[in-house]
């Protein structure tokens, strides 16, 4: 599907919670009937725009693969009033659809890793890929690279993010105490990306982008940003950047207002349920397996516009979460007590 740019898109952000504090959502043209809308966030591991001085303090250099470190669905509600976010790990098995690149070369349909199709066609090859294994129809896009995720949680003075355990990670150096920390964009950058604080690997960063959304979003909401319009809009610039995006800065403000009274009780977070690893594939290499029932059951209630959650259910999140199947968790039981 060819995501159509002339709709009036908007993000109300949970989108703006990982680039401080993101939702995504699109707005309908006027006179027409709110529906339920989805948005792909794609955080690619693009680094070309911070500094070497950055890079060595932050512990982000290398060679960046061009593709998806992170991909979530974030599904809002017609009534505005529920976010549900399911994240997609970066090593799941997909079957990138046949594309043609700019120069017109085709490419028959194989299979890669799910954050290869960013690498390969781009944000739009990303938003295909996720459609067909899903089911979902996208509705717009936002992509977030390392410049615009440390630039946005600097503009909204950093994220008060919380841990009940020392969390120390040998590639990012990451290194919290337990106990609760205000981290600036750097820093915030080091949280988001460490996956090598247990053996949870990236189920356990998951979750922890998940912990950094309900943050993100509670610090906006507490400051009464999303409905200030002339507060929101430097941050709207600073977060969607110079590279093309599957919305506009006009509607993202328009719909973070209606997200300023969204409490954390009334967004779910959840990781599409895997069934292990697959056998290794040639030029591919190991990769995750998703369970056929339960991840189809989860991306039904999302076309469907229906709750992940039951009403009355709180399950506790696990930390750190297993490979088991967990059950997705509310906002509220990721928030900083």
């Amino acid at each position: 599907m060819t995501i159509n740019k002339t709709l009036r898109l908007a993000v109300p952000s949970l989108a703006l919670a990982t680039t401080a504090g993101l939702l995504g959502a699109a707005v309908l043209p006027d006179r027409q009937a709110p529906r339920a809308m989805n948005i792909l966030l794609m955080g690619t591991d693009t680094r070309d725009t911070t500094t070497s001085e950055e890079q060595r303090e932050f512990y982000a250099g290398g060679v960046a693969c061009d593709c998806t470190d992170s991909l979530m669905l974030v599904h809002v509600s017609a009534d505005r009033d529920r976010v549900s976010v399911v994240s997609l790990p970066r090593d799941s098995l997909a079957e990138i659809p046949s594309h043609r690149d700019p120069d017109g070369r085709e490419y028959p349909a194989h299979p890669a890793k799910i954050n290869a199709a960013y690498a390969e066609g781009g944000p739009q090859l990303a938003v295909d890929t996720v459609e067909s294994m899903t089911g979902v129809e996208v509705d717009s896009y936002l992509q977030v690279d390392f410049r615009r995720f440390i630039d946005s949680v600097e503009q909204v003075g950093g994220v008060e993010v919380c841990t009940a355990r020392t969390l120390r990670d040998p590639a990012t150096k990451l290194d919290l105490s337990p106990g609760t920390h205000r981290l600036g964009g750097g820093e915030s950058l080091q949280y988001v990306r460490a996956r090598k604080t247990d053996g949870s690997a990236d189920l356990g960063r998951i979750q922890r982008q998940h912990r950094f959304l309900v943050a993100a979003l509670s610090g906006l909401q507490g400051r009464g940003l999303l409905a200030d319009p002339a507060r929101m809009k430097p941050l709207a610039r600073t977060l969607m950047g110079q590279v093309e995006q599957g919305l506009d800065a006009g509607g993202l403000l328009e719909l973070a207002a209606a997200l300023q009274n969204v409490p954390p009780s009334a967004t779910e977070f959840a990781t599409v349920p895997v069934a292990g690893f697959n056998p290794e594939i040639p030029k591919v290499g190991s990769t995750l397996a998703w369970d056929r029932t339960k991840s189809a059951e989860m991306f039904t209630k999302l076309r469907e516009d229906r709750p992940l959650l039951a009403a009355g259910e709180n399950p506790l999140p696990k930390d750190p979460p297993g490979f088991d199947p967990a059950p997705p968790v509310r906002g509220s039981a990721l928030a900083c007590g």
